[in-house]
Protein backbone atom coordinates (compact mmCIF):
# COMPACT_ATOMS: atom_id res chain seq x y z
CA UNK A 1 0.00 0.00 0.00
CA UNK A 2 1.59 3.55 -0.83
CA UNK A 3 1.78 5.95 1.86
CA UNK A 4 -0.93 8.10 0.49
CA UNK A 5 -3.09 5.04 0.45
CA UNK A 6 -2.29 4.53 4.29
CA UNK A 7 -2.72 7.91 5.29
CA UNK A 8 -6.09 7.96 3.69
CA UNK A 9 -7.16 4.67 5.26
CA UNK A 10 -5.92 6.09 8.64
CA UNK A 11 -8.09 8.65 8.38
CA UNK A 12 -11.32 6.64 6.90
CA UNK A 13 -10.93 4.22 10.26
CA UNK A 14 -10.27 6.76 12.91
CA UNK A 15 -8.49 4.00 14.75
CA UNK A 16 -5.55 6.83 15.42
CA UNK A 17 -8.20 9.19 16.78
CA UNK A 18 -10.40 6.64 18.98
CA UNK A 19 -6.38 5.52 20.39
CA UNK A 20 -5.66 9.23 21.10
CA UNK A 21 -8.76 10.34 22.96
CA UNK A 22 -8.87 7.12 24.96
CA UNK A 23 -5.27 8.17 26.06
CA UNK A 24 -6.09 11.99 26.39
CA UNK A 25 -9.45 11.17 28.73
CA UNK A 26 -7.16 8.84 30.74
CA UNK A 27 -4.54 11.27 31.02
CA UNK A 28 -7.44 13.52 32.40
CA UNK A 29 -9.12 11.02 34.81
CA UNK A 30 -5.53 10.50 36.01
CA UNK A 31 -4.17 14.03 36.53
CA UNK A 32 -4.81 14.64 40.59
CA UNK A 33 -2.85 11.33 41.04
CA UNK A 34 0.15 11.92 38.65
CA UNK A 35 3.08 13.57 40.07
CA UNK A 36 3.09 17.47 39.55
CA UNK A 37 6.73 17.45 38.34
CA UNK A 38 7.71 14.06 36.62
CA UNK A 39 9.79 11.87 38.54
CA UNK A 40 13.37 10.94 38.28
CA UNK A 41 12.05 7.08 37.09
CA UNK A 42 9.63 9.33 34.28
CA UNK A 43 12.14 11.38 33.25
CA UNK A 44 14.93 8.65 32.54
CA UNK A 45 12.03 6.52 30.69
CA UNK A 46 12.55 9.63 27.86
CA UNK A 47 15.39 7.55 27.04
CA UNK A 48 13.32 5.93 24.61
CA UNK A 49 12.94 8.54 22.14
CA UNK A 50 16.87 8.27 21.57
CA UNK A 51 16.70 6.39 18.58
CA UNK A 52 17.71 6.62 14.81
CA UNK A 53 15.48 8.08 12.69
CA UNK A 54 12.71 5.18 11.14
CA UNK A 55 14.29 4.62 7.32
CA UNK A 56 10.73 3.30 6.49
CA UNK A 57 7.03 4.64 7.32
CA UNK A 58 6.07 3.86 11.60
CA UNK A 59 3.01 2.23 12.15
CA UNK A 60 0.70 5.34 13.49
CA UNK A 61 -0.37 2.96 16.26
CA UNK A 62 2.44 2.70 17.60
CA UNK A 63 3.74 6.26 17.67
CA UNK A 64 0.68 7.29 19.60
CA UNK A 65 1.34 4.11 21.86
CA UNK A 66 5.39 5.26 22.40
CA UNK A 67 4.40 9.36 22.78
CA UNK A 68 1.85 7.94 25.76
CA UNK A 69 3.37 5.39 27.34
CA UNK A 70 7.04 7.62 27.78
CA UNK A 71 5.72 10.96 26.98
CA UNK A 72 2.40 11.44 29.13
CA UNK A 73 4.66 10.59 32.26
CA UNK A 74 7.21 13.00 31.69
CA UNK A 75 4.75 15.98 31.72
CA UNK A 76 4.02 19.13 34.07
CA UNK A 77 0.58 18.60 35.33
CA UNK A 78 -0.62 21.45 34.73
CA UNK A 79 -3.95 21.23 34.12
CA UNK A 80 -4.52 19.83 37.66
CA UNK A 81 -4.56 22.15 40.79
CA UNK A 82 -0.93 22.22 42.39
CA UNK A 83 1.61 23.68 39.73
CA UNK A 84 2.56 27.13 41.26
CA UNK A 85 6.15 27.33 39.13
CA UNK A 86 6.48 29.67 36.81
CA UNK A 87 3.27 31.24 35.73
CA UNK A 88 1.81 29.28 33.29
CA UNK A 89 -2.28 29.20 33.56
CA UNK A 90 -4.62 26.10 33.31
CA UNK A 91 -6.55 25.13 30.07
CA UNK A 92 -10.49 25.20 30.50
CA UNK A 93 -12.48 22.15 29.60
CA UNK A 94 -14.33 24.06 26.88
CA UNK A 95 -11.31 25.27 25.63
CA UNK A 96 -9.37 22.28 25.34
CA UNK A 97 -12.45 21.15 23.44
CA UNK A 98 -12.27 23.73 21.10
CA UNK A 99 -8.48 23.26 20.23
CA UNK A 100 -8.88 19.99 19.16
CA UNK A 101 -11.84 20.84 16.93
CA UNK A 102 -9.56 23.27 15.63
CA UNK A 103 -6.90 21.62 15.61
CA UNK A 104 -8.61 19.26 13.10
CA UNK A 105 -9.45 22.25 11.41
CA UNK A 106 -5.88 23.33 10.79
CA UNK A 107 -6.43 26.49 9.70
CA UNK A 108 -3.57 29.34 8.82
CA UNK A 109 -4.33 32.28 10.63
CA UNK A 110 -2.60 34.85 8.59
CA UNK A 111 -5.00 35.96 6.00
CA UNK A 112 -9.03 36.20 5.52
CA UNK A 113 -8.60 33.98 2.84
CA UNK A 114 -6.96 31.02 4.42
CA UNK A 115 -8.75 31.13 7.16
CA UNK A 116 -11.77 33.42 7.45
CA UNK A 117 -13.35 31.75 10.95
CA UNK A 118 -10.39 32.72 12.00
CA UNK A 119 -10.04 36.28 10.75
CA UNK A 120 -13.87 36.31 11.92
CA UNK A 121 -13.16 35.58 14.97
CA UNK A 122 -10.12 37.84 15.65
CA UNK A 123 -12.24 40.87 15.23
CA UNK A 124 -14.47 40.05 17.64
CA UNK A 125 -12.08 39.11 20.13
CA UNK A 126 -10.67 42.28 19.69
CA UNK A 127 -13.94 44.10 20.48
CA UNK A 128 -14.63 42.30 23.17
CA UNK A 129 -10.85 42.46 25.08
CA UNK A 130 -11.36 46.45 24.35
CA UNK A 131 -14.70 46.07 26.36
CA UNK A 132 -12.78 43.77 29.11
CA UNK A 133 -9.79 46.30 29.45
CA UNK A 134 -11.78 49.48 28.91
CA UNK A 135 -9.57 50.35 26.07
CA UNK A 136 -10.24 53.31 23.45
CA UNK A 137 -12.13 52.26 20.57
CA UNK A 138 -9.02 52.90 17.67
CA UNK A 139 -7.41 50.23 19.99
CA UNK A 140 -6.56 46.98 17.42
CA UNK A 141 -5.24 43.44 18.78
CA UNK A 142 -2.53 41.25 16.99
CA UNK A 143 -2.65 37.53 18.15
CA UNK A 144 0.80 36.08 18.83
CA UNK A 145 2.72 32.94 20.73
CA UNK A 146 2.95 34.81 23.97
CA UNK A 147 3.85 38.36 25.94
CA UNK A 148 7.30 38.15 24.54
CA UNK A 149 6.05 38.44 21.18
CA UNK A 150 3.35 40.57 21.94
CA UNK A 151 5.88 42.81 23.65
CA UNK A 152 8.05 43.00 20.65
CA UNK A 153 5.22 44.12 18.59
CA UNK A 154 4.44 46.39 21.38
CA UNK A 155 7.93 48.24 20.83
CA UNK A 156 8.24 47.92 17.30
CA UNK A 157 5.50 49.93 16.63
CA UNK A 158 6.66 52.27 19.63
CA UNK A 159 9.77 52.71 17.70
CA UNK A 160 8.39 53.37 14.28
CA UNK A 161 5.92 55.92 16.20
CA UNK A 162 8.61 57.85 18.17
CA UNK A 163 10.81 58.50 15.02
CA UNK A 164 8.13 59.03 13.01
CA UNK A 165 7.87 61.86 16.26
CA UNK A 166 11.04 63.08 15.12
CA UNK A 167 10.58 63.40 11.43
CA UNK A 168 12.34 59.86 10.50
CA UNK A 169 10.66 56.94 8.65
CA UNK A 170 12.37 53.42 9.30
CA UNK A 171 11.05 51.81 6.95
CA UNK A 172 12.34 54.01 4.53
CA UNK A 173 16.22 55.07 5.80
CA UNK A 174 16.69 52.13 8.15
CA UNK A 175 18.00 52.90 11.90
CA UNK A 176 21.82 54.23 10.51
CA UNK A 177 21.52 57.43 11.27
CA UNK A 178 18.30 57.48 13.03
CA UNK A 179 17.48 59.69 16.05
CA UNK A 180 18.40 57.94 19.47
CA UNK A 181 15.04 57.18 21.30
CA UNK A 182 15.28 57.40 24.92
CA UNK A 183 13.92 54.41 26.53
CA UNK A 184 12.77 54.08 30.67
CA UNK A 185 12.27 51.47 32.15
CA UNK A 186 12.94 50.24 36.06
CA UNK A 187 14.63 47.68 37.44
CA UNK A 188 11.87 45.01 38.18
CA UNK A 189 10.68 44.81 34.36
CA UNK A 190 10.24 41.49 33.00
CA UNK A 191 13.08 39.38 31.50
CA UNK A 192 10.79 38.98 28.28
CA UNK A 193 11.46 43.01 27.86
CA UNK A 194 14.71 43.12 28.71
CA UNK A 195 15.05 40.59 25.68
CA UNK A 196 13.17 42.41 23.78
CA UNK A 197 14.87 45.72 24.18
CA UNK A 198 17.99 43.53 23.35
CA UNK A 199 16.63 41.81 19.82
CA UNK A 200 15.77 45.76 18.96
CA UNK A 201 19.37 46.51 19.28
CA UNK A 202 18.86 48.86 22.67
CA UNK A 203 22.04 47.51 24.94
CA UNK A 204 21.52 48.03 28.46
CA UNK A 205 23.95 50.62 29.16
CA UNK A 206 21.38 52.84 26.50
CA UNK A 207 18.67 52.43 28.55
CA UNK A 208 17.49 54.64 31.13
CA UNK A 209 17.47 52.43 34.35
CA UNK A 210 15.09 54.11 37.23
CA UNK A 211 15.01 52.59 40.49
CA UNK A 212 12.33 50.33 41.35
CA UNK A 213 10.69 51.05 45.25
CA UNK A 214 10.17 48.40 48.08
CA UNK A 215 7.11 46.70 46.20
CA UNK A 216 9.04 46.36 42.79
CA UNK A 217 7.09 49.26 41.09
CA UNK A 218 8.60 51.68 39.09
CA UNK A 219 9.81 54.63 41.61
CA UNK A 220 7.91 57.99 40.66
CA UNK A 221 10.06 60.48 41.98
CA UNK A 222 13.10 59.07 39.67
CA UNK A 223 10.98 59.25 36.93
CA UNK A 224 12.86 61.66 34.49
CA UNK A 225 11.24 64.46 32.23
CA UNK A 226 10.22 62.80 29.59
CA UNK A 227 9.72 64.38 25.92
CA UNK A 228 8.27 62.76 22.20
CA UNK A 229 11.43 60.66 22.09
CA UNK A 230 10.19 58.69 25.31
CA UNK A 231 9.17 55.17 25.43
CA UNK A 232 8.33 53.92 29.01
CA UNK A 233 7.78 50.84 30.08
CA UNK A 234 5.37 49.61 32.65
CA UNK A 235 4.00 46.53 34.40
CA UNK A 236 0.77 44.93 35.51
CA UNK A 237 1.87 42.14 37.91
CA UNK A 238 5.43 41.99 38.70
CA UNK A 239 6.86 38.51 38.07
CA UNK A 240 8.01 38.39 41.48
CA UNK A 241 5.65 40.23 43.72
CA UNK A 242 2.54 41.00 41.84
CA UNK A 243 2.58 44.87 42.26
CA UNK A 244 1.37 46.85 39.57
CA UNK A 245 3.07 50.07 38.50
CA UNK A 246 0.77 53.43 38.46
CA UNK A 247 -0.56 54.01 34.88
CA UNK A 248 -2.54 56.85 36.03
CA UNK A 249 0.13 59.54 37.01
CA UNK A 250 3.00 58.26 34.58
CA UNK A 251 0.93 57.88 31.40
CA UNK A 252 -0.67 61.28 32.28
CA UNK A 253 2.83 62.53 32.28
CA UNK A 254 4.11 60.93 29.04
CA UNK A 255 1.06 61.55 27.16
CA UNK A 256 1.39 65.40 27.80
CA UNK A 257 4.73 65.59 26.06
CA UNK A 258 3.77 62.53 23.02
CA UNK A 259 5.74 59.89 25.08
CA UNK A 260 4.84 56.10 24.35
CA UNK A 261 3.92 54.04 27.56
CA UNK A 262 3.30 50.35 26.81
CA UNK A 263 2.42 47.88 29.23
CA UNK A 264 3.72 44.62 30.23
CA UNK A 265 0.59 42.86 31.66
CA UNK A 266 1.24 39.41 31.02
CA UNK A 267 -0.74 38.05 33.90
CA UNK A 268 -1.21 40.98 35.35
CA UNK A 269 -3.73 43.30 33.31
CA UNK A 270 -7.02 40.55 33.42
CA UNK A 271 -7.40 42.38 36.78
CA UNK A 272 -9.00 44.77 35.20
CA UNK A 273 -11.94 42.51 34.07
CA UNK A 274 -12.26 41.64 38.06
CA UNK A 275 -14.76 44.41 40.27
CA UNK A 276 -12.35 43.55 42.97
CA UNK A 277 -9.21 44.25 41.60
CA UNK A 278 -9.58 46.83 38.94
CA UNK A 279 -8.03 49.11 40.81
CA UNK A 280 -5.20 47.80 40.38
CA UNK A 281 -5.21 48.87 36.76
CA UNK A 282 -6.21 51.99 37.09
CA UNK A 283 -5.32 54.60 34.37
CA UNK A 284 -4.49 51.57 31.85
CA UNK A 285 -6.26 52.87 29.13
CA UNK A 286 -4.29 55.74 28.88
CA UNK A 287 -1.32 53.83 27.95
CA UNK A 288 -0.37 53.51 23.98
CA UNK A 289 0.08 49.86 23.81
CA UNK A 290 -0.38 46.65 26.05
CA UNK A 291 0.93 42.93 26.05
CA UNK A 292 -1.18 40.24 27.64
CA UNK A 293 -1.40 36.56 27.91
CA UNK A 294 -4.66 34.33 27.33
CA UNK A 295 -3.24 31.40 29.27
CA UNK A 296 -1.86 32.71 31.42
CA UNK A 297 -4.43 34.13 33.70
CA UNK A 298 -7.57 33.70 31.51
CA UNK A 299 -6.67 29.81 31.36
CA UNK A 300 -6.87 29.32 27.51
CA UNK A 301 -4.40 26.50 25.95
CA UNK A 302 -1.06 27.11 24.98
CA UNK A 303 -0.45 29.32 23.08
CA UNK A 304 -2.35 32.33 23.07
CA UNK A 305 -0.64 36.01 24.13
CA UNK A 306 -2.15 39.32 22.52
CA UNK A 307 -1.09 43.09 21.36
CA UNK A 308 -3.22 45.44 21.61
CA UNK A 309 -2.42 48.80 20.57
CA UNK A 310 -3.97 52.52 20.03
CA UNK A 311 -1.83 53.37 17.39
CA UNK A 312 -2.98 51.26 14.48
CA UNK A 313 -0.72 53.04 11.56
CA UNK A 314 2.07 52.09 13.69
CA UNK A 315 1.79 48.89 14.47
CA UNK A 316 0.73 47.85 10.95
CA UNK A 317 3.17 50.12 9.59
CA UNK A 318 6.00 48.36 11.74
CA UNK A 319 4.60 45.12 11.08
CA UNK A 320 4.59 45.65 7.03
CA UNK A 321 4.05 42.89 4.38
CA UNK A 322 4.36 42.70 0.89
CA UNK A 323 4.71 39.82 -1.83
CA UNK A 324 2.85 39.37 -5.20
CA UNK A 325 1.91 36.04 -4.40
CA UNK A 326 -0.32 37.84 -1.18
CA UNK A 327 -4.33 38.14 -1.96
CA UNK A 328 -5.55 40.70 1.17
CA UNK A 329 -9.55 41.01 1.66
CA UNK A 330 -11.72 43.87 2.51
CA UNK A 331 -12.07 41.98 5.96
CA UNK A 332 -9.45 41.88 8.62
CA UNK A 333 -6.08 40.17 7.29
CA UNK A 334 -4.73 39.29 10.50
CA UNK A 335 -1.06 39.10 9.27
CA UNK A 336 -1.11 43.20 9.48
CA UNK A 337 -1.55 42.84 13.38
CA UNK A 338 1.47 40.31 13.69
CA UNK A 339 5.05 39.47 12.67
CA UNK A 340 3.81 35.66 11.21
CA UNK A 341 2.92 35.51 7.80
CA UNK A 342 1.71 31.99 8.63
CA UNK A 343 0.10 31.77 12.08
CA UNK A 344 -2.26 29.25 14.41
CA UNK A 345 -5.34 30.15 14.60
CA UNK A 346 -4.96 31.11 18.15
CA UNK A 347 -8.56 33.50 18.56
CA UNK A 348 -10.39 30.43 17.92
CA UNK A 349 -10.01 29.19 22.02
CA UNK A 350 -9.82 32.52 22.81
CA UNK A 351 -12.95 33.32 21.58
CA UNK A 352 -14.38 30.04 22.54
CA UNK A 353 -13.14 30.82 26.76
CA UNK A 354 -14.82 34.14 26.67
CA UNK A 355 -17.62 33.23 25.36
CA UNK A 356 -17.89 30.61 28.22
CA UNK A 357 -17.03 32.46 30.98
CA UNK A 358 -18.84 36.09 29.94
CA UNK A 359 -17.94 39.11 32.05
CA UNK A 360 -19.27 37.11 35.38
CA UNK A 361 -17.13 34.04 34.97
CA UNK A 362 -13.95 36.23 34.25
CA UNK A 363 -14.17 38.26 37.09
CA UNK A 364 -15.13 35.24 39.14
CA UNK A 365 -11.99 33.31 37.99
CA UNK A 366 -9.75 36.44 37.96
CA UNK A 367 -11.23 36.81 41.82
CA UNK A 368 -10.33 33.48 42.55
CA UNK A 369 -6.91 33.34 41.83
CA UNK A 370 -6.44 36.35 44.05
CA UNK A 371 -8.29 34.39 47.01
CA UNK A 372 -6.53 31.31 46.72
CA UNK A 373 -3.06 33.57 47.12
CA UNK A 374 -4.58 35.40 49.85
CA UNK A 375 -5.85 31.70 51.44
CA UNK A 376 -2.01 30.21 51.14
CA UNK A 377 0.01 33.07 52.33
CA UNK A 378 -2.60 33.26 55.42
CA UNK A 379 -2.02 29.72 55.64
CA UNK A 380 1.68 29.41 55.26
CA UNK A 381 2.28 32.87 58.28
CA UNK A 382 0.50 30.83 60.87
CA UNK A 383 2.88 27.40 60.51
CA UNK A 384 5.63 30.06 61.08
CA UNK A 385 6.85 30.80 57.53
CA UNK A 386 7.60 34.87 56.36
CA UNK A 387 5.32 36.03 53.29
CA UNK A 388 7.84 39.08 51.95
CA UNK A 389 5.54 40.43 49.21
CA UNK A 390 1.71 42.09 49.55
CA UNK A 391 0.00 39.54 47.74
CA UNK A 392 -2.27 42.35 46.20
CA UNK A 393 -3.32 39.68 43.07
CA UNK A 394 -1.74 36.40 42.82
CA UNK A 395 1.78 35.74 43.22
CA UNK A 396 2.69 34.90 46.97
CA UNK A 397 6.88 35.33 48.00
CA UNK A 398 7.76 32.51 51.08
CA UNK A 399 10.70 32.70 53.11
CA UNK A 400 12.20 31.51 56.68
CA UNK A 401 15.05 33.09 58.81
CA UNK A 402 17.96 31.85 56.63
CA UNK A 403 18.58 31.20 53.12
CA UNK A 404 19.76 27.85 53.15
CA UNK A 405 16.84 26.53 55.06
CA UNK A 406 14.63 28.16 52.61
CA UNK A 407 16.47 26.36 49.92
CA UNK A 408 16.37 22.97 51.40
CA UNK A 409 12.67 23.60 51.79
CA UNK A 410 12.05 24.17 48.45
CA UNK A 411 13.99 21.26 47.21
CA UNK A 412 11.92 18.85 49.38
CA UNK A 413 9.06 20.51 48.03
CA UNK A 414 9.93 20.32 44.75
CA UNK A 415 10.88 16.59 44.85
CA UNK A 416 7.34 15.51 46.49
CA UNK A 417 5.32 14.96 43.36
CA UNK A 418 2.75 16.85 45.20
CA UNK A 419 3.18 20.25 44.33
CA UNK A 420 5.28 22.07 42.03
CA UNK A 421 7.10 25.97 42.85
CA UNK A 422 9.84 27.85 41.58
CA UNK A 423 12.30 29.82 43.44
CA UNK A 424 13.82 33.78 43.21
CA UNK A 425 15.31 36.29 44.81
CA UNK A 426 13.71 39.30 46.84
CA UNK A 427 15.44 42.04 47.92
CA UNK A 428 18.68 40.54 48.37
CA UNK A 429 17.14 37.38 50.27
CA UNK A 430 16.30 33.77 48.71
CA UNK A 431 12.40 32.97 48.78
CA UNK A 432 10.11 30.65 47.37
CA UNK A 433 7.60 31.84 44.59
CA UNK A 434 4.54 30.61 44.30
CA UNK A 435 2.03 31.72 41.49
CA UNK A 436 -1.69 31.00 41.37
CA UNK A 437 -3.16 31.04 38.30
CA UNK A 438 -5.40 27.79 37.44
CA UNK A 439 -9.15 27.40 37.82
CA UNK A 440 -8.57 24.21 39.21
CA UNK A 441 -6.52 25.49 42.49
CA UNK A 442 -9.13 24.51 44.62
CA UNK A 443 -9.38 25.47 48.48
CA UNK A 444 -8.22 21.89 49.73
CA UNK A 445 -5.11 22.21 47.14
CA UNK A 446 -4.33 25.20 48.88
CA UNK A 447 -4.62 23.57 52.44
CA UNK A 448 -2.48 20.31 51.03
CA UNK A 449 0.38 22.66 49.98
CA UNK A 450 0.06 24.17 52.83
CA UNK A 451 0.40 21.27 55.46
CA UNK A 452 3.06 19.70 52.55
CA UNK A 453 4.78 23.19 53.75
CA UNK A 454 4.95 22.02 57.62
CA UNK A 455 5.86 18.86 56.65
CA UNK A 456 8.96 20.19 54.59
CA UNK A 457 10.08 22.68 57.19
CA UNK A 458 9.55 20.05 60.30
CA UNK A 459 11.99 17.39 58.50
CA UNK A 460 14.26 19.59 57.65
CA UNK A 461 14.94 21.10 61.56
CA UNK A 462 14.79 17.56 62.28
CA UNK A 463 17.85 16.81 60.14
CA UNK A 464 19.70 19.87 60.93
Amino acid sequence: MSLQKKMFAELESKEIFELARSYAYAYMDGIEDMDVFPSKKNLDKMKAFDEPIPEKSTNAVDVLNQLNNFGSPATIAQIGGRYFGFVNGGALPVSIGVKWLSDVWDQNGGLFLTSPINAKLESVCQNWLKEIFSLPEETVAGFVSGTSMANLCGLLAARFHLLKNLNWDINEEGLNGAPKLRIIAHAQVHASIKKTLSILGYGKNNIEWIPSDSKGRLSLEHLPELDNSCLVLLQAGNVNSGAFDNFDKVCDRANAVGAWTHIDGAFGLWAAAANSLKHLTKGIEKASSWAVDGHKTLNTPYDSGIILCKHPDALISSLQATGEYLIFSEQRDPLFYTPELSKRARAIELWATIKYLGREGIDTLVSSLHLRAKQLAKGLEEIGFQIVNDPVFSQVLVATDNDEETKQILAFLQNSGECWLGSSSWQGKTVMRVSICSWATTEEDINRTVRLFGTAKRTIAANT
